[in-house]
């Protein structure tokens, strides 16, 4: 065996290795959800055992899980929307109007990204308190929008950046408006990007727990709230708490599934000039 199929065979076996441990988590939640929880906690862990929906009943159809999936789609769904309108044309001016100070405001947008939550929960409440938007679906709502929109701004950015310039120029030459340049030229070339930056920002959302847990109650909580409703004073309920972020999570990776070949695409626009 050469050199280079030993590596091609190592490479290959590190990626299926990450590809287990990654997925490896999941599927522990998975099983334990269909456990007793007497099973679940038990030592050393059993990997045979009765299966039971119990969990599955008690958790979906005897708690509001509903309710609160109404939430999470309500939130995620607009802040994702409002975040591509409102990131989309910051996009298009930094990437086709750029100044000298255009670097610098990137790297600016980016870093509102490093900011801890913490460091900000207090005067968020106290806003969204003297507001009346707390526990409400459009405070989180314009939370949500303002944690994607660098985001946003960030990738769409390069990916026109990587739209060829003399289709730009192009029609401009045939006296195109911005609209119809954005409608007709530039959005069907960003398909691929946009997938990309939606369903990123739609998992962000869909998965942010620390704002939600602090600034919701019980009107506007979202699904990531109601998983630890399974934690109370009488102790902690591992096999049902398995099983509704096993179905919280299960959307997310539908839409990673169905998108993949699109996110996949966007993510790597760019990449190769």
């Amino acid at each position: 065996m050469t050199t280079k199929k030993i590596n091609v065979y190592l490479l290959n076996s590190l990626t299926l290795f990450l590809a287990v441990l990654m997925f490896f988590p999941i599927l522990w939640m998975f099983m334990t959800s269909f456990k007793t929880e007497q099973i679940a906690f038990a030592i050393p862990p059993k990997l045979i055992f009765t299966p039971t929906l119990e969990n599955w009943r008690i958790a979906l159809f005897e708690s509001p899980y509903f309710e609160f999936l109404t939430n999470s789609l309500i939130i995620t769904g607009f802040s994702t929307l409002v975040a591509l309108i409102a990131g989309i044309p910051a996009a298009y001016a930094m990437a086709f109007y750029p100044t000298k100070r255009t670097d610098g405001a990137m790297m600016w947008v980016m870093s509102t990204r490093m900011l801890p939550a913490v460091g900000v929960i207090v005067p968020l409440f106290v806003i969204l308190r003297n507001l009346n938007l707390l526990d409400t679906h459009l405070g989180l709502i314009i939370i949500y929008t303002g944690m994607n929109v660098p985001l946003v701004i960030w990738m769409v950015r390069s990916f026109m950046l990587d739209i060829p310039y003399e289709i730009i120029e192009a029609g401009r030459l045939d006296g195109v408006s911005l609209w119809q340049e954005m409608r007709y030229l530039i959005l069907p070339l960003l398909v691929p990007g946009l997938a990309a930056t939606a369903l990123l920002c739609f998992i962000f959302a869909w998965n942010e727990f620390f704002f939600a847990f602090n600034l919701t109650v019980r009107d506007a909580a979202p699904l990531s709230v109601y998983i630890s409703t399974f934690k109370t004073a009488e102790g902690l309920f591992w096999a049902k708490m398995s099983a509704a972020a096993t179905a919280t999570v299960l959307p997310v990776l539908i839409a990673g599934w169905v998108a993949q070949r699109s996110l996949v695409t966007g993510l790597t626009m760019g990449a190769v000039k």
